[in-house]
Order: C-alpha cells, then structure tokens, then sequence
C-alpha cells in the first residue's frame, strides 16, 4: 500500500486521527464512518487483531453462526443502518467455506454553502460519450468559486456547509476524455493541477444526478499487485493461527444523490475471507457548464483526504 518507512503503528495512528479529524469538522455536515468484524462461530481469531481494529477504526466485532440464513441479514442490517439506508441487501449469500467479513461503511449527507435555486433548474441535453444526446435537468448558481482551467480540462469547487467538505467538478476539454483524465490522476498530477485555482466569478450548470453502483473489487486490486491476498499463498497469520485463509471476494457499493438542496452519498465495502475447506456571489464572468461526462470528488479541505469519487457519463 505504499506506506513507505511508517511502521504499522504509524499507519494505524495515522488513520485514527485522521477518521476523528473528518468526523468532527462541520456542525452542518452529516459524515460518519464505521467499521465491523463479522466472525464464524468458533473461529480462532487472535486478541491482537481484534484489539488493534477496536481500538484504531473503532470495529464492531461479532461472532456470529454463518449457518444460520439469519446471519446474511445481520450484517446487511448492519449496513443498511450505518449508511441511512442507502445501501441494501449488499451482502446476497454465506458460502460455506466463509470465516470472516471485514466491513467498512461511509455516510455522507451536506447542504451546499451556495444552494441551487430549484426555480432555476431548466431541460437541456447532456452529451453522451457516443455523439447521442440525453435530456436532463440543469440546476444553476452564479457566484465566486474557485476554477481551473488547463489545456486538458477545466473543474470547479462547490463548498458545502462552512467548507469543510467541498465537490470538485472536472469536464475534460473537448478531444480528451474522463479516461485520460483518470490515467493521469496521481497526487503529484493532482497538486499541479490545482495550484494555480483561483476564486473567480463563474455561472455553473450542473446536471442532477442520482445512481449507484455494486461490483467485485477482485480484478482492479489484482491489477493494484495485491493478487496474492486472493490466493491459499496469501498470509494473514495476524489474523488468525489459521494458515488456510484468504480473500474470496471484496464487494463494493455505492449511492450517491445530488440535488439543489445539497448532496447524499453512502458506500459500503465487505472484504470476504475464506478457509480452505475439508469438503471443498460576484459578477458572472466564466461559463462552466457540465453538458457531457465529468469527473466528481468529494473531498474534506483541511487534510485533502478524498471521501467519494466517481464520474457521469449519463446523469
């Protein structure tokens, strides 16, 4: 993961000030994150894991009988609570040979600082990545934002509540693509990027949008290098005396909901691990108007952590 000289209790340390620091910025942002550990009844787990987890990203730990079909409910329960019921029914079925479930769930629901007027919300046609057109509703402010502009894209930065949290919008200029922009994102590409943003007056058009998004994290991690943790090699001897675990299946869910009011977005992630089994305001001045597919970050100012990122290809 590329944590370079940090020891494990740096890293560990590192989270948990940086969890506490998010959660607590804005009176006027509703943000919280939540971790859990779900069990198989009888299952060695040792205390030091346990402990670590409890007390760095304060888990939930639970053992619970994954025989019992009640068990899937549970934990979907479990979700479904830390994320305002907006994830649901992640969890579909126990296989058999499951021992454990990691799970980290993430609640995010802020009013913008500058709220669109809903009178000011009109139909216009967003432009799809194959030439097509595609009608959708418009929502749009005028006022001193800070903006980019580069010779790949342009982007813009919607604050919410007292600024704790803000939306970076980025649509890549005409002959790029969100694709090359993701290609190129790194932290160093990110940091020059931005330095040269400055407030200016700016009059942005920005689609509503409301989707979500569930898929196997399996392949994309292979590719990250962490292939070996899918794999009877993988050692998780920190976890469990157990020499025979690994990661079956990580599972990832998403929702996300923006309106004039503001904006509502929830995701879910649910490490699956298995044992080798016996049986198998100013004056406007710049238009920035998002009409084809952009790229969104939701990230918290003082420390430049990015919470949620996605793009739209069709609001």
């Amino acid at each position: 993961l590329h944590f370079g000289e940090l020891t494990d209790q740096e890293v560990n340390e590192s989270f948990k000030d940086l969890m506490n620091q998010m959660v607590h910025l804005d009176n006027k942002v509703e943000f919280s994150i939540a971790n859990s550990i779900w069990y198989k009844e009888g299952y060695p787990v040792l205390e030091d894991f346990i402990n670590t987890n409890q007390d760095y990203f304060d888990a939930a730990v639970r053992e619970l009988n994954f025989a019992d079909p009640g068990s899937v409910d549970i934990i979907n329960g479990w979700i479904e609570d830390k994320t305002n019921d907006k994830i649901v029914d992640m969890l579909d079925a126990i296989p058999g040979n499951v021992v454990m479930y990691l799970i980290n769930a993430i609640y995010f629901n802020a009013p913008w600082k500058y709220e669109f007027d809903k009178s000011d919300t009109y139909k216009g046609d967003f432009l799809l990545d194959e030439g097509a057109s595609h009608q959708v509703d418009y929502m749009s402010v005028s006022g001193s934002f800070q903006y980019t502009s580069n010779q790949d894209f342009t982007a813009v930065e919607l604050p919410y509540g007292d600024s704790a949290f803000s939306m970076v919008v980025m649509l890549p200029s005409h002959g790029n693509s969100i694709s090359d922009l993701v290609s190129a994102l790194d932290i160093a590409k990110w940091d020059l990027w931005f330095e040269s943003s400055s407030y200016t007056g700016v009059q942005i058009d920005l689609p509503k949008f409301k989707y979500d998004f569930k898929s196997l994290l399996n392949d994309p991690l292979t590719e990250l290098g962490l292939g070996e943790a899918f794999t009877p090699e993988a050692d998780f001897s920190r976890i469990t005396p157990s020499t025979d675990i690994w990661i079956s299946r990580v599972i990832h869910q998403t929702f996300i909901d923006v309106q004039e009011e503001g904006t509502e977005a929830a995701a879910a992630t649910i490490v699956e691990m298995v044992e080798r089994s016996s049986g198998s305001g100013g004056a406007v001045a710049i238009p920035f108007k998002a009409d084809r597919p952009f790229l969104y970050l939701i990230k918290e100012n003082s420390t430049g952590a990015i919470v949620f990122m996605g793009k739209v290809g069709k609001p």
